[in-house]
């Protein structure tokens, strides 16, 4: 079984006369080490993408990475930019010291939805709120991954998890918390955006939106860009990564539906 980075940072593929073509080149900021995900999972997509824009807005020397405690965490290992380590929750807070002692830097941070969403939500507001000139990426996948599937703010109404086995009941637990629609209601918020990373057509939409985040702040844009990412979990989930991205495209996108959700007065 291959991990979704085998299939997309691949540098050749066998075509129908055998021989073989190139067709990707890994990014040289994307480390040749094993991937350490679980098979399927969309880190390693999102990992590719966001070295591809660090390289293509030639920002390489400039550029620094905050992930905190979660599948996050793993970033340091394939990301090859200066990153660095936050506390559970604590990235935009990092960020923001980091972008205001290094104004010149590119500053992003890499979060979880049980980071960003839960223990990280004071923050993650008010990171927002005072319009920090920073990138946030939010991976949405609507449970614990890495602490043993346990349920997550963003965990749809009915989904089972290991701490609520016959599914997320409204009345004990309360609602999915649609993180990106709080944040563009902030006047510090710059850009908000929802995407996906499931198949060709949501990696390439997810590539533009990191490019048009990033490049945002290269110009001083005012604001913050929030960019969160509906992705899959097939560990969690207890599915295979076939049925993942089935079920994400069935269940995920009504509630969290994909598009721009804030975007500058001028492109409206």
């Amino acid at each position: 079984m291959y991990n979704m980075v085998d299939v997309y940072i691949s540098e050749r593929i066998l075509t129908p006369d055998k021989s073989m073509d190139k067709v990707w080149e890994r990014p040289d900021l994307l480390i040749d080490v094993p991937n350490h995900y679980c098979p399927g999972c969309s880190h390693s997509v999102v990992h590719r993408l966001l070295m591809e824009v660090v390289e293509e807005l030639d920002i390489m020397e400039r550029t620094i990475g905050i992930a905190p405690v979660g599948c996050s965490v793993l970033a340091y290992d394939y990301l090859n930019v200066d990153m660095q380590e936050a506390a559970h929750g604590r990235a935009t807070a990092c960020a923001s010291g980091i972008k205001r002692v290094f104004p010149d830097k590119i500053v992003f941070t890499y979060q979880g939805d049980g980071d960003l969403a839960a223990i990280g939500t004071s923050e993650t507001i008010h990171t927002v709120n005072r319009g920090e000139n920073i990138v946030m990426v939010f991976i949405n996948n609507g449970i614990y991954g890495m602490t043993g599937g346990q349920m997550a703010p963003t965990t749809l109404e009915g989904a089972k998890t290991s701490t609520c086995p016959e599914g997320r009941n409204l009345d004990l637990m309360g609602h999915p918390i649609k993180i990106a629609d709080m944040i563009a209601l902030l006047d510090g918020a710059y850009y908000v955006t929802r995407q996906a990373v499931h198949n060709s057509k949501t990696v390439r939409k997810t590539k533009k939106a990191l490019l048009k985040a990033f490049q945002y702040q290269i110009d001083g844009k005012g604001g913050t860009s929030f960019v969160e990412i509906v992705s899959n979990c097939p560990s969690g989930w207890k599915m295979t990564p076939l049925e993942a991205n089935d079920w994400l495209a069935k269940n995920m996108f009504e509630y969290y539906p994909l598009g721009n959700i804030k975007i500058p007065q001028k492109e409206e």
